[in-house]
């Protein structure tokens, strides 16, 4: 039975996808994103997403060779440098010191500090600083202010009388390298204003009533009477070595 004219012929190609042309063509336009559709993101934005990606990722997993030290050899091209600007330093005067120093006393105190505000709560304005200080403190005799005829030597020559200045106490030493801040709490309004632009010396007032506090703890530990004792023990040695069977050694007052 004959086919009609109209009818296709079966085929055993597969039927080829539409080219840009064919579209043309169809259309009688260029082809272009449908009407309130907007266009993906392009290429070079999603590129570079990935490649910031990459190169961050780089750099956590060279932080964290170097932290585990698997590679100890493998040097770190982010490690941290310092780099000392500070300028030479300045001879401002020379002074001859002629002082015996005779004894030494190394304290420790804990500095609790607070400073806030009147009817304004903690968590808003508040400082408080809990420091530990260690700090020394020198006993010593001016030998610059031994008066005129204080030596006195007996008509034999076996005894000899020396006056000499009671002993002072040196300032306080205050050593950073032993000394620390143990606790600190800030309130919201100073951690902004450290932020915005802090103050460089407020750690100033704890060092200083650190150093007060050591000063009278050494008044009152008797290491001037250590300074007598050691002195009078260091002069009787001396001038018995020298002939001398007698020494007294006084002290005036300061």
């Amino acid at each position: 039975m004959a086919r009609d004219a109209g009818i296709n012929e079966p085929t055993r190609e597969f039927p080829g996808y539409p080219t840009g042309d064919d579209l043309r063509d169809r259309s009688g336009g260029p082809t272009g994103p449908a009407d309130g559709v907007p266009p993906s993101p392009g290429g070079p934005a999603r590129g570079l997403l990935w490649v910031l990606g990459a190169a961050a990722l780089a750099v956590v997993v060279l932080l964290g060779v170097q932290a585990t030290g698997i590679l100890p050899e493998f040097r770190n091209p982010f490690a941290k440098q310092q780099t000392d600007r500070s300028q030479p330093p300045l001879l401002k005067s020379i002074q001859d010191l002629s002082r015996y120093v005779a004894a030494e006393g190394n304290f420790q105190v804990v500095v609790d500090l607070e400073n806030d505000r009147r009817n304004v709560p903690d968590w808003l304005i508040n400082q408080r600083t809990l420091f530990v200080g260690a700090g020394s403190v020198e006993a010593y005799v001016d030998f610059t202010k031994i008066s005129e005829g204080a030596v006195v030597e007996s008509a034999d020559g076996k005894s000899v009388e020396i006056k000499l200045p009671a002993p002072q106490l040196g300032k306080t030493n205050l050593d950073l390298e032993k000394s620390y801040v143990f606790a600190e709490q800030r309130g919201l309004l100073n951690r902004i204003g450290d932020l915005v632009g802090g103050d460089p010396n407020r750690q100033q007032q704890v060092y200083q009533l650190a150093e007060e506090r050591i000063t009278a703890a050494a008044r009152d530990s008797g290491l001037t009477q250590r300074a007598e004792e050691n002195t009078r023990k260091m002069l009787e040695g001396l001038l018995r070595s020298l002939g001398y069977e007698k020494v007294t050694v006084t002290y005036t007052a300061p």
